[in-house]
């Protein structure tokens, strides 16, 4: 029996039924529902050898989720200037015709930049990364396509907020979210309380990034390996600033961050065929948008976040166990039911 703590308000009762239902051994729950805090959940343990209780403060690696708290940082700092090429703000970008890419093609994901041009050999090497984005070829020209930049694009971002705020992205959003429990770049005390990422099944990674040869694995598996249990769950990694993939956070957090999330961010900036993903996409600054007015953004392992305007309602699932998001989607229909 997994045990479960927090709270729900009785009108979400069936909620927390879904929740303690899924099983999951170490996850995290939480609803807004008009400005208030309706479901507070927390379950299992932080650790894979199950002796360390979950707790409310327990942080969790949430990938691609992370994408939309840097971007709305980004969002914030730039004001309307969306349109400004991004070299006005870092020179070294305008290399190989990239002098048109505006801010608003890297947050819409639209920059034409998708994977990194040369193999990562260090993760944590965030001037060299930059560099090397900075002086790639495009794949295509900035707003003639879309791609998700899946693991470029917190480089892409955190460097612009570095480039005009002089502040690392990990230290802009510590200083921009007071109150919100955002760890990118985490500190010993932040380490000490993230949670040990495991598979739900041995060949969830190898499924995950394609197969070989594939669009999806260049994209996806470069730094190589790095969805390896010993790379993710590792001090290096965790204190490293990787803003597209590895923010560390709660999901109290994340439902009160999509909770106060207005304005242009939530707007559709471009659609289409995402190259990447192999589906239509409807991209705002840094989320994804649905037909019928949701925004947020998943992550690889099974985390999700968004806000359902129409509903009045902010939603956010974080898990350690990394698998396929049918477990997200149970707690949704769930909330979905209690409205």
């Amino acid at each position: 029996m997994v045990p479960v703590g927090g709270n729900t308000q009785p009108r979400f009762a069936r909620v927390r039924k879904a929740f303690e239902e899924l099983g999951d051994a170490g996850s995290g729950l939480a609803v807004v529902h008009d400005g208030e805090v309706v479901v507070d959940l927390y379950g299992g343990w932080r650790d894979a050898a199950r002796t360390e209780p979950w707790t409310p403060d327990t942080l969790v690696h949430v990938f691609s989720v992370g994408k939309a708290v840097v971007a709305a940082a980004l969002v914030r700092l730039v004001g309307e200037r969306l349109d400004d090429p991004v070299a006005a703000h870092w020179p070294e970008f305008a290399a190989h015709g990239k002098g048109g890419t505006t801010v608003r093609h890297v947050l819409a994901h639209a920059a034409g930049l998708p994977a990194f041009p040369a193999p990562v050999a260090d993760p944590g090497d965030w001037h060299g990364l930059c560099a090397l984005l900075a002086g790639a070829e495009p794949e295509f020209p900035a707003g003639t396509a879309v791609a998700e930049h899946a693991i470029t694009y917190g480089h892409l971002v955190g460097e612009l907020i570095r480039r005009i705020d002089g502040r690392m992205p990990g230290e802009y959003l510590r200083a921009g979210y007071a109150g919100l429990d955002f760890a990118l770049g985490a500190t010993p005390d932040e380490q000490a309380r993230t949670a040990e990422l495991e598979y739900t099944e041995p060949g969830w990674p190898e499924r995950t990034v394609g197969p070989p040869g594939s669009y999806r694995r260049r994209v996806l598996d470069n730094p190589p390996g790095w969805l390896a249990l010993d790379v993710l769950n590792s001090a290096t990694w965790r204190r490293a600033q990787v803003p597209a993939v590895n923010l560390h956070t709660t999901a109290l957090s994340l439902a009160r961050f999509y909770a106060g999330l207005t304005g242009e961010i939530r707007t559709v900036q471009v659609a289409g065929e995402d190259r990447l993903l192999q589906r239509h996409v409807n991209w705002g600054l840094g989320v994804q948008v649905e037909e019928t007015g949701e925004f947020g953004m998943g992550g690889i392992g099974g985390c999700d976040a968004f806000a359902n305007p129409g509903r009045g309602y902010a939603y956010a699932y974080v898990t350690r166990c990394l698998g396929d998001f049918d477990r997200s989607e149970r707690l949704i229909e769930a909330l979905e039911e209690c409205l």
